[in-house]
């Protein structure tokens, strides 16, 4: 038996459907009133009274309406004119055979075209529109107040570039409501915390020390504990000129600290107490950035290091393994990365039209084009050059300048490979220290070859073909194994590495023909030759210790100067050559049998 029908469903759907009308007619009234009302502000930019323009101006901004930023940078770049009493927008212009001038119109609010009467986009003479041409002052006002529309949008990037913008100088007073807001209550802790600071930066702005000089202190003091790197050039500023005063002071030495001076009256103490919260705060920001900038360097040093380590493995493979200088390796890196190239291009990667699946197939792709060109390399020209190191360097070098010459004429001097979305931007650690995705990837990318090399050659048998044909090539021939087979695939390996350490350098790095001339060669064998030739283990602290030392000494300041990318090649150079006179065989020397090698 069926149960009795009940109507009540129905009427919860019934309920329901009305509700969610009245929802959409309330929404669509809103939506009328919004855009009414920034018609009508809009149309006040067109009028001569300059205060109610820049009423409008500041009107529009706070509307939290997100096209208004739109709308502002065209009133900027004097886009907006008036046609039949009505304010319409001209990006582009035409001309016709008598070079006459023709504006494409379009709606201000929404972009779209303004129709004629065919039902066709509007073109009207120029000299028929009047323009709105706003002063360099609203011009400066509007640049202002489109980031203060930011500060309402739902995407937390917006709204934190719309907080930082908000506090720079000479900083957005009208702003202060809502960052005030958005400090105590905005869902992103980082937000939270620009917005604190930008807050602090427009009330140091304006405040001075006479009429209030506690307020302005406490503003100092918190910009000092905050550690703010973009309240350091105002804090700065405002000390240097602290100091004019405290110089002029009759009991002021020089050479002593501040800190140290006696004041000679009440005037000269306030002076000091200022100066001495001043210093105080640009010290706390100084160490903070310092110790922020060293291990920034340090992390970037340790990228370079994973590159190197790749560069080095392939390296340590044909020079620790079978005795050849291989000055081409450098190029065979550039093979990687140009390979990675390819693969961009082949799937129409762009930054507006990403495609990252093309970043998955250059990795297989930049091995095999390094490791076919490797190979043709060994069986044209190397094979027949082993155990002759002078010649093998010579020839070795003539290949790469022949590659670096066929890429140059085919690519030209500069390319650009875009990174994939995933590889961009970076994680923040802690305030201020970013670590980007991409230099992780690297350092995975770089453990895992490691751990694959480390396997094959100890848990394969062409690693074992390969450890015996570098310790005895005649008793493995004699045992049966193709010592010349060996050799191939030997360099064609290490050539593959190099190719994979080129496509990782895409990510961090620019692409050129004679990248890995000028800038991996030298270093790749400084780090096999310090770890200990053939020494994984040695190719690997020898890898991370230069590239975290070049960083490190990089930055480093002698007097006025900075020591900079070639001293700190040559420095370090310096103290490879003073290590290698203690330590000859390096860092990790070979041991038993591979000690005779």
């Amino acid at each position: 038996m069926n149960p009795p029908y009940s109507p009540m469903p129905r009427i919860y759907v019934i309920i329901s459907l009305i509700i969610l009308q009245i929802i959409g007619i309330l929404y669509t009234c809103r939506a009328e009133v919004d855009d009414a009302f920034i018609r009508s502000e809009v149309h006040k930019l067109a009028g001569e009274d300059a205060a109610a323009r820049k009423a409008a101006i500041m009107a529009l901004a706070q509307s939290g309406d997100l096209r208004v930023e739109a709308i502002l940078e065209s009133y900027k770049l004097s886009e907006l004119y008036i046609w039949n009493g009505e304010v319409v927008l001209c990006k582009e212009t035409v001309e016709d055979e008598d070079f006459n001038e023709f504006c494409l119109l379009s709606d201000v609010l929404t972009s779209e075209p303004v129709l004629d009467v065919d039902g066709k986009q509007a073109q009207i003479a120029l000299e028929e529109l009047e323009d709105i041409a706003p002063s360099r002052a609203e011009r400066k006002l509007a640049n202002s107040a489109k980031f203060l529309v930011r500060l309402s949008s739902p995407d937390p990037e917006t709204r934190l570039s719309g907080v930082k913008k908000c506090g720079d100088p000479p900083g957005l007073i009208e702003a202060v409501p809502q960052l005030e807001g958005m400090a105590q209550n905005d869902p992103v802790k980082k937000i939270r915390y620009i917005a604190r600071e930008s807050l602090l930066l427009i009330r140091l702005s304006r405040t001075s020390l006479e009429p209030d000089p506690d307020a302005h202190l406490e503003i100092v003091r918190e910009l000092g504990s905050m550690k703010s790197l973009r309240g350091l050039p105002r804090l700065q500023e405002m000390f240097d000129e602290l100091m004019v005063k405290v110089e002029a002071l009759p009991d002021f030495e020089e050479g002593k600290d501040i800190e140290d001076l006696e004041p000679a009256d009440e005037e000269a103490l306030g002076i000091y107490k200022y100066a001495i919260a001043y210093k105080y705060a640009i010290n706390q920001i100084d160490n903070y950035q310092g110790f922020v900038g060293g291990v920034g360097n340090i992390f970037r040093g340790l990228s370079l290091g994973s590159v190197l380590i790749l560069m080095a493995l392939g390296l340590a493979i044909t020079f620790g393994l079978m005795g050849v200088i291989n000055m081409a390796h450098g190029e065979l890196m550039m093979v990687g990365a140009y390979a990675t190239f390819e693969m961009q291009r082949l799937f129409g990667h762009t930054p507006d039209n990403p495609s990252d699946w093309y970043y998955v197939v250059a990795l297989p792709v930049s091995f095999l084009a390094a490791a076919f060109v490797g190979y043709l390399i060994e069986v044209s020209v190397v094979r027949h050059l082993y155990r002759r190191p002078l010649e093998s360097l010579l020839a070795t070098w003539g290949i790469g300048l022949i590659l670096i010459q066929l890429v140059r004429i085919r690519y030209g001097d500069n390319i650009g490979v875009n990174a994939p979305t995933w590889a961009r931007g970076g994680l923040e650690v802690v305030q201020d220290l970013i670590v980007p995705y991409s230099r992780c990837f690297i350092i995975l990318l770089c453990g895992l070859c490691v751990l694959l090399i480390y396997y094959l050659m100890n848990y394969t048998k062409l690693g074992l073909r390969m450890r015996a044909t570098m310790q005895n090539r005649n008793m493995a021939n004699s045992m049966g194994v193709n010592t010349q087979r060996v050799d191939r695939y030997t360099f064609a390996f290490g050539s593959g590495i190099a190719g994979v350490a080129g496509y990782a350098w895409t990510l961090i790095g620019g692409v050129t023909p004679d990248m890995g001339q000028n800038n991996f060669i030298i270093d790749s064998f400084l780090v096999v030759v310090t770890g200990g030739v053939g020494e994984l283990i040695g190719v690997i602290c020898a890898g991370l210790g230069i590239g975290v030392l070049m960083k490190v000494i990089e930055p480093l300041g002698i007097g006025p100067m900075v020591v900079g990318a070639i001293w700190a090649k040559i420095l370090l150079l310096i103290i490879i050559v003073g290590f290698i006179q203690f330590k000859p065989a390096g860092l990790f020397a070979p041991k038993g049998r591979l000690s005779d090698v």
